[in-house]
């Protein structure tokens, strides 16, 4: 059965190119551009890891990381914070996050930090 990866962006055309790379490299994926997503998840619908980008509409992605990581549901969740910001090592403090990826990223840096994130 294939990993589940959850993609969070308030900009449809970067969720899109995501989504078609991911799926691509065998991943079954899910969209959403509203960060309440994250606070709707159950059991059923739980992802083997999330792509937040910081910085949504309304919204603070460094808190819906620190929401998932603290939530005993998602905690374990692996979450790769996205985001045009150059602060990296702060933005990812910030957030609690497992990692983080620059915008713009190559397709094939996306995959290899996917993969470095997923648990076995």
């Amino acid at each position: 059965m294939p990993k589940r990866i959850a993609v969070v962006d308030d900009d449809r055309d970067i969720l899109t190119v995501i989504q078609l790379a991911l799926e691509d490299a065998g991943y079954q994926v899910e969209v959403s551009t509203d960060g309440a997503y994250l606070r709707q998840l159950t059991p059923k619908n739980m992802p083997d890891l999330v792509l937040l980008d910081v910085q949504l509409s309304g919204e603070d992605g460094r808190a819906l990381c620190r929401y998932v990581k603290s939530n005993e549901l998602t905690r374990h969740i692996p979450v790769i914070l996205i985001s045009a910001a150059t602060r990296v090592s702060e933005i990812r403090r910030e957030g609690s996050a497992n990692d983080f990826l620059a915008k713009p990223f190559e397709l094939g840096t996306l995959i290899r930090t996917v993969q470095r994130n997923l648990p076995m």
